[in-house]
């Protein structure tokens, strides 16, 4: 199997270099390198093939949170993770509404950071632990993310799974919870994604916590047929 082609952005050049030795042998490929969002996009527009960002969490603008979402607009079959020095849940909780799949510390080990990111290939999403606690919580604000507050329009069966979706089920362990197929659970999901305005599962489980959904169980079905 070909190495993942790795687009990564960064201001300091010295941290780009180490990354990339990193890497090097690990199925990830540094293909691109750049300083900040809107050379990584410029980038992509110029035709560079990536499958996995790595993006600095350095920003302080909602310019360059715009720029993020044109990146995730250009990439919409790739995988964006913010690496950040520092915890400022909510820019990172602005980023993660603009697209990113996940955030990992500069300072985690050599290993923990190879393990994350095949995770992230793999369709999982990695967090920082205190950040996951922090948004299950409630202590930080997610109502500056631009996503409907209202429930209206959602189906029975979408909100069973927009529930599931706040314990980070894969779409298999939700078709066996709900007990229909995993096709089933794509087609609902899709559905989902669009009435509430988001474009991955990242940011439907965060409007569900916006929402209320946190302290509801998700209803177990009947064992009697795998359908919708």
């Amino acid at each position: 199997m070909p190495p993942v082609q790795v687009l990564l952005i960064d201001h300091n050049k010295l941290f780009r270099e180490g990354l990339k030795l990193l890497l090097s042998g690990e199925k990830f490929e540094i293909s691109g390198e750049a300083q900040n969002v809107a050379e990584g996009v410029s980038l992509v527009q110029g035709g560079l093939r990536v499958e996995l960002v790595l993006l600095d969490m350095t920003w302080n603008s909602d310019t360059e949170t715009e720029t993020l979402r044109t990146l995730r607009d250009l990439l919409p079959d790739g995988r964006i993770v913010l690496l950040a020095a520092d915890m400022d849940p909510q820019r990172l909780i602005s980023a993660l509404a603009a697209g990113a799949d996940g955030c990992l510390m500069k300072d985690l080990s050599a290993d923990a950071l190879i393990q994350s990111l095949r995770l992230v290939m793999m369709g999982e999403k990695v967090f920082p632990t205190h950040l996951a606690a922090l948004l299950i919580s409630g202590r930080i604000n997610t109502s500056t993310l631009d996503m409907p507050s209202a429930r209206k329009g959602l189906s029975q069966r979408e909100v069973q799974i927009v529930r599931c979706l706040l314990n980070g089920d894969s779409n298999k362990v939700v078709a066996n919870h709900l007990n229909i197929t995993e096709a089933t659970v794509k087609v609902h999901l899709k559905s989902l994604l669009r009435k509430i305005n988001a474009t991955n599962r990242t940011q439907a489980a965060i409007w569900a916590l916006n929402n209320g959904f946190a302290n509801e169980p998700a209803q177990q079905q009947q064992p009697t047929s795998k359908a919708g």
